[in-house]
């Protein structure tokens, strides 16, 4: 996590006046009598405004709240201007006084005409222990028409990064796969922001590793709610989802299909071909050429061999940060092993899927139509259940 430091003009030594807090400090603003600095930080899936002074003792909250809140700019009589989101309302424009944080205006509507008439899905906290006993946090999406009494297929989507946070902000993606009756689990397995230097850091040299076990552990605690259909659950995610959505078909069966999206799948291959060749050395304690066995162990494509799951792969054609060859290295690999696979080359797309309107909403039904495919058996096989939108 980053701290947060003062340092003379005139020189001298640098101060830390973050004390102990653990979050990284975003937006920062002074105060305008100079006696600290306000800033914003996301922490355990929420952001809010918070206040350090130069006099030290740490930070204080000025917000608070289930919800994600910006400080996009602020005034000297302490008014502060950002964007306020929560699981039902899309971002809009809000100002709120930062010496009473609790008078808070909402100064734009621009999503009003969207919701109008809308049934939107409920979002519910879920908090469970994984490995070694860690405490993980993350949601459960239901459809808008939620019955308890009945089954529901599950879509488990994974967050890339894999430094980063899911968040209470209203999700569209989220939202429509819920209208299409599916229940969404999104997670911030050991890895994510937003929980503490150690818990980002749980992944450290060992990526993909505790994260897979605490996805596991999140999929088994929404089963254990009791309307899931476990003969009907899907696995996705890009970029750094896409890393550990290879991997998780890699080390179970239980999902009987899965979309990867903007993958790494073999770490070799990719040190030479992204942008960012320095933050991938930076997941192993040798380089390659002194000891390959971690970069081979901890890649998707040398666990291929067990996988059965139907793989839809999609990753966009302009993509330098998980380029394309990453995909077309598994493609090639399912195909081998007639595991069934489809790979769609998104034209235009860098990294990721979904920069264009229509081609975030073409991913999203791609991913719906290839779900709809297929079931798993009682002996855990995955079985082709409709070949409607296909060729097959």
């Amino acid at each position: 996590m980053s701290d947060l430091y003062v340092i003379p003009f005139a020189g001298g030594e640098m101060r830390r006046i973050s004390g102990d807090y653990d979050r990284d400090p975003r937006n920062l603003r002074w105060a305008p009598d100079s006696a600290g600095v306000f800033f914003d930080a996301e922490d355990h899936g929420h952001r809010n405004a918070q206040f350090a002074a130069i006099a030290g003792g740490g930070v204080k909250p000025i917000t608070t709240g289930a919800h994600v809140l910006t400080m996009d700019s602020a005034s000297s009589d302490l008014m502060a201007v950002g964007t306020l989101t929560d699981p039902k309302n899309p971002p809009e424009v809000v100002r709120y006084n930062l010496r009473r944080p609790g008078e808070m205006t909402k100064l734009t509507s621009v999503n009003a005409g969207l919701l109008a008439g809308m049934h939107v899905a409920k979002t519910e906290e879920i908090n469970f222990a994984s490995s070694g006993n860690v405490k993980v946090q993350g949601w459960v999406v239901k459809p808008p028409d939620f019955d308890a009494t009945k089954k529901y297929p599950l879509i488990l989507e994974i967050h890339g990064g894999p430094f980063a946070m899911y968040s209470v902000a209203f999700n569209y993606m989220f939202q429509n796969f819920a209208a299409n009756d599916y229940v969404v689990l999104y997670l911030n397995p050991r890895g994510s922001t937003g929980y503490g230097t150690a818990f980002s850091g749980g992944i450290d040299h060992n990526y993909p590793g505790p994260d897979y076990d605490d996805l596991m552990a999140g999929v088994d605690a929404t089963i254990a709610k009791g309307f899931i259909d476990t003969t009907h659950m899907y696995v996705s995610g890009c970029s750094g989802g896409g890393v550990l959505s290879s991997w998780v078909i890699g080390h179970t069966d239980r999902f009987a299909a899965a979309a990867v999206r903007c993958p790494v799948v073999d770490w070799l291959s990719m040190s030479g071909n992204t942008d960012v060749p320095l933050f991938t050395y930076s997941f192993f304690q040798k380089p390659f050429w002194e000891d390959p066995s971690d970069w081979l162990s901890h890649s998707s494509v040398m666990t291929v061999g067990k996988v059965t799951t139907p793989t839809l792969l999609m990753t966009g054609v302009l993509d330098r940060r998980t380029p394309m060859a990453q995909t077309e290295e598994y493609y090639a690999a399912l195909k081998v092993r007639a595991v069934p696979v489809k790979l769609l080359q998104f034209d235009g797309e860098y990294h990721g899927t979904a920069s264009k309107p229509s081609n975030f909403i073409r991913t999203q039904l791609y991913m719906m139509s290839w779900f709809k495919k297929y079931a798993r058996t009682s002996e855990g096989k995955a079985t082709l259940i409709s070949a409607a939108h296909t060729n097959e």
